[in-house]
């Protein structure tokens, strides 16, 4: 698709970064390793996997896994996340100021785009709790090719809505995140109330860390303003 000078392009991730999935992720760990028999790793261990396939994710916290007790842990995983959020009682919910963030970037005119591990699944579920489909102009996750931190799901936003690199932002809560960003050669922000610390996000480059979601619109609307586009 050819580029748009005007497009300016928003990219997050969702995990961690609009949405506070800790206790969907971790109780789905923690389920999956015990039907096979094994001790569940631990939170600090999970969260550094947050953001990769899932596939890719749990080979890391089990790398001794043969092929069979990989694929059984997927499936047991990916069964009891999906029935935790069939139960109208659980929700993971969206941090304070995200739904706030999203609608005013919206309505400034700013181009919207999701860049997630989560399956194809997972987004159709996210666009749906959060009523979101009217927000996303595009939607990457990692049934649509390489995970992070390999750049395609960026270089796919950009391609679908026309927008060049230096007016693209890419925020998230961890260093795969922030690696994608590098890799597709595209301005990152990194977010501390996610699954990784801030020394992790500035170990992968990170060329902004915020606290919170007043500081993070404070950065895209400086961000915009600077940008090509103003």
């Amino acid at each position: 698709m050819r580029l748009k000078p005007e497009v300016r392009l928003v990219v997050f991730d969702v995990d961690g970064t609009l949405v506070d999935s800790r206790r969907s992720i971790q109780a789905s760990s923690d389920a999956a390793f015990r039907h096979l028999g094994r001790t569940p790793p631990p939170y600090d261990e999970v969260r550094q996997t947050i953001g990769l396939s899932l596939a890719e994710g749990l080979s890391h916290l089990a790398p001794d896994l043969t092929a069979t007790e990989l694929e059984e842990l997927l499936r047991f995983y990916r069964a009891y996340y999906s029935e935790l959020h069939q139960d109208p009682d659980w929700r993971d919910p969206l941090y304070d100021g995200a739904a706030a963030l999203l609608d005013g970037l919206k309505r400034d005119g700013w181009k919207i785009a999701m860049a997630t591990g989560q399956s194809r699944r997972g987004v159709e579920r996210a666009l749906r709790v959060h009523a979101w489909a009217d927000i996303f102009d595009s939607t990457h996750c990692a049934d649509d090719g390489p995970g992070k931190p390999h750049p395609s799901m960026l270089l796919e936003a950009m391609r679908a809505l026309g927008a060049a690199a230096d007016r693209t932002i890419m925020i998230g809560d961890t260093a795969h995140d922030i690696r994608m960003a590098r890799a597709a050669a595209v301005r990152s922000v990194g977010v501390t109330w996610g699954f990784h610390t801030r020394d992790e996000i500035a170990a992968a480059g990170a060329d902004l860390i915020c606290d919170d979601f007043a500081e993070l619109g404070q950065i895209v609307s400086r961000y915009g303003m600077n940008s090509p586009v103003a």
